[in-house]
């Protein structure tokens, strides 16, 4: 998986020829073979900006012995082969997956990935949306050499008790051997080392092991002062190593005190914006450059964080933001489902490995300090409530050391108020309704506290307006640059200046196409409440947003 850094010094890559050919499998395709490099939604190539269906990425390298494939990310169903064998499937758009390939005779081989980003009844959380299901291979492909046994799953928890940093490590050890192997793995953490010696890793399971390693003279990681630490992992069998691997992290403890999120013991003021990984000219195949410039201008208006809307994001803009020192709130792919949806066979499964890979695969990221979850989904009946609990207590299982939240819908009615660690609510007064946002603000939280989220922090998880890019107005009509600056200086100042809230995520960042199945209500079937176009360039909204986190 491509990072910002290096992930492994001992395991050794397979070169793969950046340029793949695309072939659509499926009617309304390009009936032809065409050259992409990859990663690339085939919605950036001329002629497949609407085509839904089935594509075929192939590429030919040199290589042999046992081979992992690790696949960034594949929207949204994935099939993959290796020289006509089928070695992988996967479901989600937005987690890694992996595949190994044993025995492998050494000499040139053809890697084939099939995408596919048709709904159907199968897919219970891609469905026609308010931002738009892209195809094709859209994060980093990786090839890499092993040999009879790897490690994978480093993980690595901080916490501090009495004055005394702990880092507790895990990492997993696993065997492709058809025989028990002695093995050793040294880990160290920032200044801390623990090695565990001379177990047995029988043969074709996995060993989990665990550490807690004290650190001494650490540097906090904050938004203010990121500070990073590197963790490695090095697999040794019969003493000589034969596996690595690396990640970052840093020392910091997420906990909530009454309506308050504190970082390191101090209380959060977040001033951030909801982002979608959307892009004019790449779709969500956002190159690396594309993200810092996203970041830069986050961080140029004075935001401190950012909401993963609604699907974990690529490692490498999440290594951005530990390095820039922006908070995030990540979550679970899942928006606006209703009951039906939620009860799907195919929902908990699909959710679940969602969870699972997020976790695991971004756990370490220092910039997260929330989990979230079901966007906007049924809250208001018994079989809603019980779809949010069983996803609520999943995040907590698989992650304790960080709070579980999912982002409300503008209304009351909600059944599990009482059940997220942090309240979130989804408010747009002034713009679908008009509303005083103070108010509403005030009358929402007054209701939720009734209702179950009496003393838990409050974060106002989406509020704002829409404006298309260059529509001007004095009146300032809604749908006007000006309307939209107006509203947004008005949602901003009553939400930071309410004692009850910690903090806004403005909808949003940046405007992001939709499903065209939305295009009544949302002008150029693209969803236009970005303070910047789906080019980046500024609105009025920029500037107004910009004034009023420089108040609080």
């Amino acid at each position: 998986m491509q990072r910002l850094f290096p992930v492994h010094h001992l395991r050794r890559g397979v070169r793969l020829s950046p340029l793949w050919s695309l072939t659509t499998l499926d009617a309304g395709g390009l009936g032809r073979p065409v050259k992409a490099a990859v990663p690339c939604v085939w919605e950036s190539i001329p002629g497949l900006k609407c085509y839904k269906g089935r594509v075929a990425y192939e590429n030919t390298f040199e290589g042999g012995g046992t081979l992992r494939f690790v696949f960034g990310g594949v929207a949204f169903r994935a099939k993959v082969y290796l020289d006509g064998e089928l070695i992988a499937e996967h479901y989600g758009a937005f987690t890694a997956f992996d595949a190994i390939a044993e025995r492998v005779p050494h000499g040139m081989h053809t890697l084939r990935i099939e995408a596919d980003n048709r709904y159907g009844e199968d897919s219970a959380l891609h469905v026609e949306n308010d931002y738009y299901s892209f195809g094709g291979v859209s994060r980093p492909v990786d090839v890499q050499q092993i040999e009879s046994a790897y490690l994978t799953d480093l993980f690595i928890r901080t916490s501090c008790e009495d004055g005394q940093w702990m880092a507790d490590v895990q990492v997993t050890a696993v065997s492709l051997s058809d025989e028990d192997q002695t093995a050793s793995v040294f880990v160290s953490a920032a200044s801390s080392e623990h090695i565990f010696r001379s177990f047995c890793l029988p043969a074709r399971e996995s060993v989990t092991l665990r550490a807690s390693m004290p650190a001494q003279d650490v540097k906090l990681w904050s938004a203010e002062e990121p500070n990073l630490y590197d963790a490695s992992a090095v697999l040794y069998l019969d003493g000589r190593p034969v596996d690595d691997l690396c990640d970052r992290f840093g020392y910091r403890e997420v906990k909530l005190e009454g309506r308050k999120i504190l970082l390191n013991g101090k209380p959060l003021v977040i001033k951030g914006f909801n982002r979608h990984e959307a892009y004019a000219e790449f779709g969500s195949a956002v190159p690396l450059e594309a993200m810092i410039r996203d970041i830069q201008l986050l961080k140029d208006m004075g935001a401190n964080a950012v909401r993963t809307c609604h699907y974990p994001n690529d490692p490498r803009f999440l290594d951005l933001c530990d390095e820039f020192g922006l908070l995030v709130w990540e979550e679970t792919h899942a928006r606006a489902l209703n009951e039906h949806q939620l009860l799907s066979p195919h929902f908990r499964p699909q959710t679940e490995l969602c969870a699972r890979e997020m976790i695991a695969q971004h756990g370490n990221h220092p910039s997260i300090f929330i989990w979230g979850c079901l966007n906007e989904c049924e809250d208001t009946t018994e079989a809603g409530a019980r779809e949010f609990r069983w996803n609520l207590d999943l995040l907590r299982t698989l992650d304790p050391s960080r709070p579980a939240t999912a982002a409300l819908l503008d209304r009351k009615g909600s059944l599990v108020c009482g059940d997220m660690d942090v309240l979130s609510l989804n408010l747009y007064p002034l713009w679908y309704h008009p509303t005083d946002p103070a108010d509403h603000v005030k009358n929402m939280i007054a209701w939720s506290d009734a209702h179950g989220a009496a003393g838990k922090p409050v974060i106002i998880s989406e509020i704002g307006a829409g404006a298309v890019y260059g529509y001007h107005d004095p009146g300032a009509m809604k749908w006007t640059e000006e309307r939209q600056a107006e509203i947004v200086t008005r949602q901003i100042d009553a939400v930071l200046s309410s004692e009850d809230c910690c903090g806004i995520f403005l909808w949003q960042f940046a405007d992001c196409r939709v499903d065209e199945s939305w295009f009544e209500k949302r002008p150029k079937s693209s969803n236009n409440k970005g303070v910047v176009d789906e080019y980046r360039r500024p609105k009025l909204a920029y500037t107004a947003v910009k004034e009023c986190f420089a108040r609080y």
